[in-house]
């Protein structure tokens, strides 16, 4: 395994770890910038060696499936930013929750998640997890402890719950629900997609493990796909009442449990070589190269998309032709105070808000976009705009998408780096569509 020679620890500053954290000195040519290995598979030294990298006596290159020197680079600076003990970054965002989850539940055993998600994590649990025999219960109000007390049972293997839920911004208090995790000894796993470390980091809040669709803000610029885990370190695997076989015994015949041989790294290890490599949720190099490139410019963008979005949200909450914005950032937002305590007063770029005259009235709007794209996917330094109860929740029951709130006239909009005003005109224009 490649050792870093640059900054990893959290006395140098989030602007500097996210350009530097992660890297090696590449020793052929001093080439600057990490080289993208488009190679499937490494050689040995020496028949002890391939023995020793296959029984995991040594880590080091096997196949890139689980691990890659690309990857690498990404993946030591993620963790640097989140404060993990390391991460995995893999295809997508929906492989690393499956991944992820797959890996601590399985057949009749059980997951608690909020309701307000992302609409594909949602249809993941419901149909593919389902069908694997592993259910999920649901939270609708996550600042209601009984409701979490009713919902979860011995079966439950894991807490899943999204920092700033797409589309409604209804934010989660992270550290509320850490506190509700730790008194029944399951690992709260959080997806950070939309806040990004640059925002917040749950693992500081109470999280055990962090999830991203890397393909959103890290790598911004909607190029490539991918997903990335990151490990607190921290959970006590061995000490939970609930059971975690993958970690706490031998995967090998005569070799120690993970939680014994890798300590707070055990996590990582499990996933890497035993889910993640059998899934082979492999992630190409090139994307992971787009994925270090994305971050060095992390916290850059981010402020700018922040700066819109509140921008275009204020503009929003007072125009005639819309009903309501939903807003954590808004003081007339049920989330605000969440926003104020755990988000610095933000609420990321991804919001939603509702045209007055429903499914029609948001169809006039959407056809009438110029600047904003019409598509799916958030994240992008472009703005983009979705009616979600005709894509992302179609398949839905109707009764399920009132309960989430997802309207006929509800759009989603993922504000991304552009001028503030032009993109008010642009909405202006659609909305003034939407109103004749």
């Amino acid at each position: 395994m490649l050792v870093s020679t640059q900054p990893e620890s959290a006395d140098y500053g989030f602007d500097t770890r996210q350009v530097h954290a992660g890297e090696v000195d590449e020793r052929n040519h001093g080439a600057r910038i990490t080289p993208i290995y488009l190679t499937a598979a490494y050689r040995f030294d020496s028949f002890a060696q391939a023995e020793d990298r296959f029984t995991g006596a040594e880590t080091g290159q096997l196949y890139s499936r689980n691990l890659n020197p690309t990857h690498e680079v990404a993946e030591r600076r993620i963790a640097s930013l989140e404060g993990g003990t390391g991460a995995i970054v893999v295809g997508s965002g929906q492989a690393a929750i499956s991944a992820l989850l797959l890996g601590l539940a399985g057949a009749g055993e059980r997951l608690v998640s909020t309701a307000s998600i992302y609409s594909g994590t949602r249809i993941l649990f419901d149909r593919t997890f389902a069908r694997l025999g592993v259910s999920t219960d649901y939270v609708r109000d996550p600042s209601d402890e009984a409701e979490w007390e009713r919902r979860i049972t011995p079966q439950t293997k894991a807490i899943f719950v999204e920092t700033i839920p797409n589309p409604k911004n209804d934010l989660v208090d992270v550290a509320a629900v850490a506190r509700i995790a730790r008194r029944h000894t399951i690992p709260l796993i959080v997806d950070n997609t939309v806040a990004t470390p640059y925002l917040i980091r749950p693992l500081e809040h109470g999280a055990d493990v962090v999830v991203h669709s890397s393909t959103k803000f890290l790598t911004g610029h909607g190029a490539a796909l991918s997903g990335v885990i990151v490990d607190g370190g921290r959970f006590d695997w061995a000490g939970s009442s609930r059971d975690y076989p993958g970690l706490t015994a031998p995967a090998t015949p005569g070799r120690p449990a993970l939680v014994d041989s890798h300590g707070e790294r055990a996590l990582e290890a499990y996933l890497r070589f035993g889910i993640v490599n059998d899934l082979g949720a492999a992630l190409s190099p090139v994307n992971s190269f787009l994925l270090q490139q994305g971050i060095e410019t992390l916290s850059l963008r981010m402020a700018k998309h922040l700066e819109n979005a509140e921008i275009v949200a204020a503009w929003l909450a007072t125009h005639p032709a819309v009903e309501s914005v939903d807003f954590a950032a808004l003081p007339s937002s049920p989330f605000h105070r969440i926003s104020r305590e755990r988000f610095g007063g933000h609420a990321g770029s991804v919001f939603a808000f509702t045209v007055r005259g429903g499914r029609a009235a948001a169809e006039r709007f959407f056809d009438s976009l110029r600047l904003i794209s019409r598509m799916t996917n958030i994240g992008d330094v472009r703005s983009m705009a979705l009616h979600p109860a005709t894509t992302t929740h179609v398949s839905f029951p109707p009764e399920e998408r009132e309960r989430l709130g997802i309207g006929d006239g509800l759009i989603r909009l993922s504000i991304g780096i552009e001028t503030a005003s032009d993109l008010i005109a642009d909405l202006d224009r659609a909305l003034a569509a939407a109103s004749s």
